[in-house]
């Protein structure tokens, strides 16, 4: 299973009005877990991070570490997108968080799996 210990956090940096934070993994992979085969994706995180919390911002080292650690899992596309709002949530508290899965097609289909935590802005949400 992924490992959300290797997820570290920062304090949020101050600011005068809230700030929106997005993060893009372009060359993320897992297993299929009825083929074995390789799943090539592109992660995307965007959060708002808690005014003042020590541990408001994920470290970006550690984010590709983490998202390293599901290369040998067997796992579907949902359960990744979840997976990963679930550990970051715990870590880092957001105000509001989504995850956006976009998946290589296979057979003609290609997956767009969305994961939210908290109010998320309509800007944001189904696009």
């Amino acid at each position: 299973m992924p490992d959300a210990r290797l997820l570290e956090t920062f304090a949020t940096p101050r600011s005068s009005a809230p700030i929106v934070i997005e993060h893009v993994a372009e060359e993320f992979t897992s297993l299929c877990p009825k083929t074995g085969h390789p799943d090539f994706g592109v992660v995307t995180l965007r959060y708002q991070p808690a005014a003042g919390a020590t541990d408001g911002c994920i470290e970006l080292k550690s984010l590709k570490l983490y998202y390293q650690s599901f290369r040998n899992e067997g796992i579907f596309y949902e359960a990744v997108t979840g997976t990963i709002r679930d550990h970051l949530v715990a870590a880092m508290k957001p105000v509001w968080l989504q995850v956006e899965t976009n998946w290589r097609g296979r057979g003609g289909i290609r997956s767009v799996i969305r994961a939210d935590f908290g109010d998320v802005p309509a800007e944001f949400r189904g696009r």
